[in-house]
């Protein structure tokens, strides 16, 4: 295949909701679907005793939840599919936000019963700031829910989006029959006995065929013809550039658990999701079709295999045809680098490949050289943006409840700040350690990974912080510099980069702080010096 043959071949996207809409189980459909695994494992399911395929980590299987964005691909009808399932939960929406920045379309995926919930409406948030495609998925039918037409509503309001269905379930919980695929004009009928194998559909295209009566009954068969005709009238048709340009979402309706409307799903996803997009540098606008090599670092993962302690870098290829042992330059240590065993990911196998493209996420063997946010090149200077490092809003003391292991303390510590996890703070005045989160189950993840991943043992102590401010003074020689942190000394620290940050105990101290020193700017994200 030629280099345009296999960009035009690749999709990757993430998969974004609220916790509990079916993110995992949806992905774990997609697999199956693709051939990379023979049998589906739900998440919160004992009857099947498989964990699900895309939650490796020890404390997502014991609360049946996801706390790391996971990297798996296969090949569906020949095209190369690249899921990035993320966390819903929204103490680990940090990780979710820098995966959007690797994917080229998104997959939203609703909860029936409880329509769109916030965590939802943030994450559509930045999508639409970036206009990243998305396809949006109704699931759980086999549940009592909303009505079809008031959920496309909530979408439209609370997401701020405009949508068209391309399939439309028949019924709905007790009462559901199936779905009728608007996009391929074909009846899926429901059984409900198999949840871990794939069901095929009925081409139906004339719907006025009294056929159909016979198939779902006479009640259903008159509801779906009103439903469709009233979808034409009131709902755009699907253009694939508005879609593409982020202005017109395309719905689909199903159930994962129950491996239902996923196969229509991805059949209309493989068509219409775009090929891998050009990516915005500081310097100037990086296209794919470019034959030199990009890529950035957008997660890091400490000990996916705790028998080695590795940790692997994910780096996103922007463009050009990434070559194993071939010498790139790390633009932020301006060092030639070389990879003799770069990994991707085939659903639970990792394997060694010899060169990928841009769209491709590939896993780097890192010995803590690699940060969030840095470029590879083929040696041009250049910078991805959009990766930013949020204020915490929790803030702890971090102590060693083991003297005797500190050096493994610390270097838990490092590593999983590396990784994104948490933030970590040093105090100016006496050196001690402070961790920041965006939520509080971080601090829980941090102390179990802690201690079986580094044998190390922490406690953590209460700080009232209320914003961590990243401090940037006009001139560092001032006299109103100087003044700022000697008043404020108690309450700065420096974060991993070295940067200096005032750790304010309220809003108001906030804007104190900048009426009375105005040649000091705060910054909320650490973005503006990376």
């Amino acid at each position: 295949m030629t280099f345009l043959e296999e960009i035009a071949r690749r999709r990757t996207f993430g998969i974004i909701s609220h916790p509990d809409a079916g993110k995992t189980t949806l992905t774990e459909k997609l697999l199956l679907f693709g051939g990379a695994i023979q049998e589906a494992g739900a998440v919160k399911n004992n009857k099947i005793k498989k964990g699900a395929t895309s939650d490796f980590m020890e404390i997502e299987r014991q609360r049946g939840i996801s706390v790391a964005t996971s990297v798996l691909a296969f090949i569906y009808q020949d095209k190369k599919i690249n899921i990035l399932d993320t966390p819903g939960h929204k103490d680990f929406a940090e990780d979710t936000f820098r995966t959007l920045t690797a994917v080229d379309s998104v997959i939203v995926v609703i909860d029936v019963a409880k329509g769109v919930e916030p965590q939802t409406e943030k994450l559509v948030e930045v999508c639409r700031m970036r206009s990243i495609p998305m396809l949006v998925f109704i699931n759980k039918l086999d549940r009592e829910g909303k009505d079809a037409f008031d959920l496309l509503d909530e979408v439209e309001q609370k997401l701020g989006l405009t949508v068209t269905p391309m399939s439309f379930p028949i019924g709905m919980g007790y009462d559901f029959k199936g779905i009728y695929n608007i996009w391929e004009k074909k009846l899926n009928l429901f059984s409900g006995d198999n949840k871990t194998s794939i069901s095929e559909g009925i081409e139906f295209d004339d719907l006025s065929n009294p056929e159909l009566d016979k198939i779902v009954g006479e009640k259903a068969a008159d509801t779906l013809r009103e439903e469709i005709e009233l979808i034409s009238e009131v709902y755009p048709e699907f253009n694939r550039n508005d879609y593409l340009e982020g202005n017109l979402q395309p719905v689909f309706f199903g159930s994962a658990l129950n491996n239902f409307g996923v196969k229509e799903l991805l059949d209309a996803f493989i068509e219409i999701a775009p090929s891998p997009q050009p990516k915005k540098a500081e310097e100037r606008l990086v296209d794919s079709k470019e034959q030199k090599m990009t890529g950035f670092v957008f997660k890091i993962h400490a000990n996916m295999d705790p028998k080695h302690r590795d940790r692997l870098a994910f780096i996103k290829i922007v463009s050009g045809t990434f070559k194993r042992n071939a010498p790139y330059l790390h633009v932020r240590n301006g060092k030639k680098v070389k990879f003799s065993s770069p990994n991707a990911f085939f659903a639970e196998k990792k394997e060694i490949v010899e060169e990928s493209f841009p769209g491709d996420i590939v896993g780097i063997h890192d010995t803590g050289n690699f940060k969030i946010g840095d470029t590879l090149t083929e040696g041009e200077e250049l910078n991805f943006k959009g990766i930013p490092s949020f204020s915490p809003e929790h803030f702890r003391y971090v102590n060693n409840a083991d003297p005797m292991k500190s050096k493994q303390l610390f270097k838990g510590l490092d590593q999983l700040m590396d990784e994104g996890v948490a933030q970590l703070f040093t105090l100016d005045m006496n050196g001690r350690k402070v961790i920041g989160t965006v939520g509080a189950l971080q601090y829980e993840v941090i102390q179990y990974r802690l201690e079986h991943e580094y044998g190390a043992k922490c406690s953590y102590e209460n700080l009232s912080v209320h914003k961590a401010c990243w401090v940037e003074p006009e001139d560092i020689k001032n006299e109103e510099f100087k003044e700022f942190k000697r008043v404020k000394q108690r309450y700065l620290a420096k974060d991993k980069q070295g940067q200096l940050v005032f750790l304010a105990d309220s809003e108001f101290t906030i804007q104190m702080t900048q009426s009375k020193y105005p040649t000091v700017k705060l910054h909320f994200t650490s973005e503006f010096k990376n």
